[in-house]
């Protein structure tokens, strides 16, 4: 299919839905209680926050790797398959014993190798979809949405389901899970169709780098950055707050649940929503949105109704902003470009923010205590809305020049 073609019908979308939905079912108890069970294994705050950014780390050089590969070959989905299968292996090295002093460093390479296999597959996936969705060479976020909003559903089922089940049962069985979701992905992987799109070599020379370095590109992955660099309290030190504060694991899940509804609402309803401004306008939006909801968490954590208000705004930090960065990086990185450009965007604003969210936040919070990460990550908010209104006017200009 050409970027030209019509969109894909509904019966080519369906696996990509339940690629989706297993995916984010695997994340949605994994990234919640990841730092609870290595607390509960003996672990500092700062091991933990160490251990929590190698997802972060394998950002760094994974996706870029994959996605180059499938722009080279056009096998996403041969890609996709080998990646399930490999992590669903070495997620039993989860099973050990962590006791000795070499636990740590035999649980950082099986979360290395597990990663490595795991944190490629949403952008090769996605890159995948988009040829299917593009419609006219233009994304389509209703049908986007339409495939994501499963993801959401994912999530939120696991992260309720298993904040349930730790809290009755403890943490002992958190490797169980991990593997029989992953079990999960690697069969809705391998019932993917196998589509291929046209592979030649002249995809890796077509140049990714003049793409980056243009203004407003440049002034999108600045804001990006800041802006998921900001959403590393959520997704590192977020339980983990809510257990100091004393929430129980029940509550703890109900909060994630919160903020999944209200991303799923979202991802239904956007097609109606987002032609109401442009896509870099979207971007303040959702960087101002993020500025309040860290601001609420640093300042009222034991406010049940204004956290459960601050979960809410989740539809804005972080659905909308999700389809509002993969429609630019659509638009950016078109054709033979999307694999890098999908992958760069996961280098830049996940995998760089990630580690270094994880690092300073541990360093943090071991110094000044959880409640300092997020001051820290409403000062990296501020950041991301000025970038974003900086992407704004550049992006501006662009179109007043066009016409």
């Amino acid at each position: 299919m050409s970027e030209g073609t019509p969109a894909a019908g509904r019966r080519q979308l369906v696996p990509f839905a339940a690629l989706s939905a297993s995916y984010f079912a695997h994340i949605g108890f994994f990234n919640p209680y990841l730092p609870l069970w290595l607390k509960d294994l003996g672990f500092s705050i700062l091991a933990i926050s160490l251990l929590t950014s190698v997802q972060a780390a394998t950002r760094l050089f994974a996706p870029y790797g994959w996605g180059a590969l499938s722009d080279h070959t056009g096998e996403r989905v041969k890609l996709l398959r080998y990646g399930a299968t490999v992590a669903l292996i070495s997620s039993l090295g989860l099973w050990l014993d962590f006791g000795s002093g070499y636990g740590i460093w035999w649980l950082a390479a099986v979360l290395v190798v597990m990663f490595s296999h795991t944190s490629p597959m949403m952008p090769v996936s996605e890159a995948a979809m988009a040829h299917l969705i593009s419609q006219g060479g233009a994304f389509d976020a209703r049908r986007y949405g339409r495939v994501r909003l499963w993801g959401s559903l994912g999530f939120l089922v696991t992260v309720f389901a298993a904040g349930s089940w730790f809290e009755f049962f403890g943490m002992s069985h958190f490797p169980a899970w991990t593997f029989l979701s992953l079990l999960a992905l690697t069969i809705s992987v391998w019932l993917l169709p196998d589509v291929k799109e046209a592979a030649g070599a002249h995809a890796l020379k077509l140049p990714v780098l003049p793409v980056l370095f243009q203004r407003a590109v440049l002034w999108f992955f600045a804001s990006a950055f800041f802006h998921v660099l900001a959403h590393i309290g959520v997704y590192v030190f977020f339980s983990l707050y809510l257990d100091a504060m004393g929430y129980s694991k029940t509550m703890i899940g109900v909060l994630w649940a919160f903020s999944v509804i209200v991303e799923i609402g979202w991802f239904y309803t956007q097609g109606r929503w987002l032609p109401r401004l442009s896509l870099t306008a979207w971007l303040m939006v959702c960087s101002a949105a993020m500025v309040l909801r860290m601001g609420i968490t640093a300042t009222a954590p034991g406010v049940l109704l204004l956290m459960l208000f601050a979960q809410a705004l989740h539809a804005l930090t972080f659905a909308t902003h999700h389809t509002v960065c993969t429609a630019l990086l659509s638009h950016h990185f078109p054709g033979r470009l999307r694999g890098r450009g999908q992958a760069l965007y996961v280098v830049v604003a996940y995998g760089m923010p990630g580690v270094l969210g994880g690092l300073a936040g541990g360093l943090l919070s071991s110094a000044f205590g959880l409640v300092s990460v997020y001051w820290a990550c409403t000062l990296a908010s501020v950041v991301a809305t000025a970038c974003a209104f900086v992407a704004w006017r550049v992006q501006r200009g662009l179109d007043a020049a066009a016409h």
